[in-house]
């Protein structure tokens, strides 16, 4: 009879000798022994394929495909394709699992039927090298647990670290995987099941060491610029909440602000009627043609407009909290009419 694991761990290799071997090793240690590994060497030129062999001879739920390069997205196309499980559980190949994490989101997905996909909290390391704003970044993605969490800043930033995520396979099959967009693949799956109405969860526990190193392709390729996050916004967000709203009002004129509202108004057609600002120098000025408005203004814009939503497009450490406690205050209420995108 032909083994069945309960689920498959896809991992795509790039040049990873220096890692690769910690990685597999906290996969063997892993509490949940019926698993498999699905390991796609991306035509790597190190030691990465010599290495993953010699696993593959040493115990048989490793698996090995070799492929030339084609990065990440072909690579984790190409493993998709050879996963036999009901579970997929996505990892990279310079992280560390910790040794519950299988049998955790296993157990979980076994027991909320109604999930999609379930992360875990992660930490990064190791510390010498965890920089400032990577150190920012995991403290706002731990603070995200819930579906209801999750969902509400999903246009932030992406909410779930790719490694540490496992999924219904029936779930990517819906989606049709990874695919190339020009912007971060993990985050157009997220945001592409998020409209399909998918359910998010995480394991409230440390299950991942996330390795930050100059090298991570979040650093190196272009697809995760600032830039190409933002488009990612802009094409999910006017297909999602601001599908049929006949007014966008973006709070904050800033960098953020003024780069989101280029997007939406001249790729993706959405009708940006105004821009607020706290700043008294850019307060009666214009943003993209459109004018610059106080805080105090807005209630009466929004109430011109017969469907409006608002961004809230800032930026600077501490003003999502701040502008959220206003727009509450102006009886605005998140995730129906406004909306954190920074």
């Amino acid at each position: 009879m032909a083994f069945m694991p309960a689920v498959s761990v896809l991992l795509p290799c790039y040049n990873a000798a220096e890692t690769l071997e910690e990685t597999l090793e906290s996969l063997t240690r892993q509490t949940l022994s019926d698993f498999e590994v699905v390991a796609v060497d991306d035509g790597s030129q190190d030691d990465t394929l010599g290495m993953l062999r010699d696993w593959a001879a040493r115990d048989s739920r490793f698996r090995v495909l070799s492929c030339p390069h084609g990065g990440v997205i072909e690579a984790s196309a190409a493993g998709l394709r050879a996963c036999k499980a009901r579970f997929v559980a996505r990892m990279d190949a310079d992280d560390r699992a910790h040794p519950q994490r299988l049998e955790k989101q296993v157990d979980y997905l076994e027991e909320h039927p109604e999930v999609a996909a379930v992360s875990c909290l992660v930490r990064a390391f190791p510390s010498e090298s965890v920089r400032e704003g990577f150190r920012i970044y995991v403290e706002w993605l731990n603070s995200l647990v819930s579906d209801e969490d999750i969902k509400r800043e999903i246009f932030v930033e992406s909410p779930l670290p790719n490694p540490s995520v496992t999924f219904r396979a029936e779930w990517l099959e819906r989606m049709g995987g990874y695919r190339e967009r020009g912007w971060p693949e993990d985050y157009d799956l997220y945001l592409r099941m998020y409209l399909a109405g998918a359910k998010f969860a995480k394991i409230p526990q440390v299950l991942l060491k996330w390795r930050e190193h100059p090298k991570r392709i979040t650093r190196t390729d272009s697809r995760y610029s600032l830039e190409n996050f933002l488009r990612a916004k802009a094409h999910f967000l006017k297909r999602g909440p601001l599908a049929d709203r006949d007014a966008v009002i973006i709070w904050g004129a800033g960098m953020m602000g003024r780069r989101l509202g280029k997007l939406l108004m001249r790729e993706e057609d959405v009708p940006v009627v105004v821009f607020v600002d706290i700043d008294p120098r850019k307060i009666g000025k214009t943003r993209r043609g459109k004018p610059i408005i106080s805080p105090e203004e807005l209630p009466d814009w929004w109430r011109r407009c017969q469907n409006p939503a608002v961004l809230a497009a800032v930026g600077a450490r501490g003003a999502r909290g701040i502008i959220r406690a206003r727009l509450n205050a102006f009886g605005l209420r998140e995730g129906r009419d406004w909306w954190a995108a920074a």
